[in-house]
């Protein structure tokens, strides 16, 4: 199944609580490039930062999630 990218981030921090939400909702989400971005200063924007993916039939309902928590601070 191809994944898509639903969220990219800079911050290792911010890619882990987009992680820890939608898996808490059921989804699948993978982080890439995080271990690039803690090494190696300044290649995490050589890369396109930390991305969140899911797999591509999960897009939809991850950007949903997303839109609906992203004012909610907890």
């Amino acid at each position: 199944m191809p994944l898509a990218t639903i969220f990219t981030t800079f911050q290792p921090i911010e890619a882990q609580l987009i992680r820890s939400r939608l898996e808490a909702a059921g989804l699948h989400p993978e982080v890439f490039n995080e271990l690039s971005a803690l090494s190696t200063d300044g290649y995490s924007l050589s890369t396109g930062g930390i991305q969140v993916k899911v797999p591509a039939d999960e897009a939809e309902d991850a950007r949903l999630l997303m839109d609906t928590t992203a004012h909610d601070p907890a």
